[in-house]
């Protein structure tokens, strides 16, 4: 499979991770579209969140979980948690993901 998602979980494309459970991985964007913009997948290949959702729900609690532990620790508390599914919606990677973004970076 020629997944670039999929290639960052196995380790084989260097990303910026920022945290990770027995489920799911989240990065940086590379292009980020926001001051914060994190990257949460699945790391069992699925082409969407609808068809991560039917197959394995716990994997999209799992992100759901991931992506508001990042949005705390990585926001003020102000943000968004977005899935793209299909080309016309704007996914450009078909491997399921969610987008933690803000305008509002925590300060530390």
């Amino acid at each position: 499979m020629d997944c670039i998602f999929c290639k960052i979980v196995n380790r084989e494309i260097p990303a910026q991770i920022v945290g990770e459970t027995a489920l799911c991985l989240a990065f940086l964007d590379v292009f980020p579209r926001q001051p914060v913009h994190i990257l949460i997948v699945p790391k069992l290949h699925h082409k969407n969140v609808a068809e991560l959702a039917a197959a394995d729900p716990a994997a999209l609690t799992d992100l759901v979980n991931l992506g508001s532990k990042m949005a705390e620790e990585f926001t003020t508390g102000d943000y968004r948690l977005t899935f793209n599914t299909g080309a016309n919606a704007g996914q450009t990677v078909f491997h399921a993901h969610g987008h933690v973004t803000s305008r509002n970076p925590k300060d530390d």
